[in-house]
């Protein structure tokens, strides 16, 4: 995603699938703790249902809205942690394994890196 972009400004933004397929909007953004760069977002799947935590690494930022180029059917699976508090490197681990994506030491991410922090919240 785009460094540039203020996490905030995605909050209440569409979000769609890899094909096009509307997936929800936008309902929290999660920091990294030591380098304050948006890693994860809460994405409101329905009117009834739970939010999904999608990467903001590799999505974009396209036309106003987020696109994440992973399956719906694979986004809806993601672990569900409930939103609004901290992601703990265990859960963010689950989610990097969910979604296929590479979270070694190199990648930067670690076992000894917390991340989570909601935009917008000091601490």
């Amino acid at each position: 995603m785009q460094a540039d972009i203020d996490p905030r400004s995605l909050i209440g933004r569409k979000a769609f699938d890899r094909r096009g397929a509307r997936i929800g909007t936008v309902d929290e953004v999660y920091l990294d703790d030591a380098t304050g760069v948006p890693e994860w977002a809460a994405v409101r799947t329905g009117l009834f249902t739970r939010d999904a935590f999608v990467p903001l690494e590799p999505s974009e930022f396209v036309d106003g809205s987020l696109v994440i180029p992973f399956d719906r059917s694979l986004i809806k699976d993601a672990p569900d942690f409930g939103v609004g508090r901290h992601l703990s490197p265990e859960q963010e681990l689950q989610l990097y394994r969910h979604y296929g994506l590479d979270s070694s030491p190199s990648a930067g991410a670690g076992p000894d890196r917390d991340f989570g922090r909601l935009a917008g919240q000091e601490e």
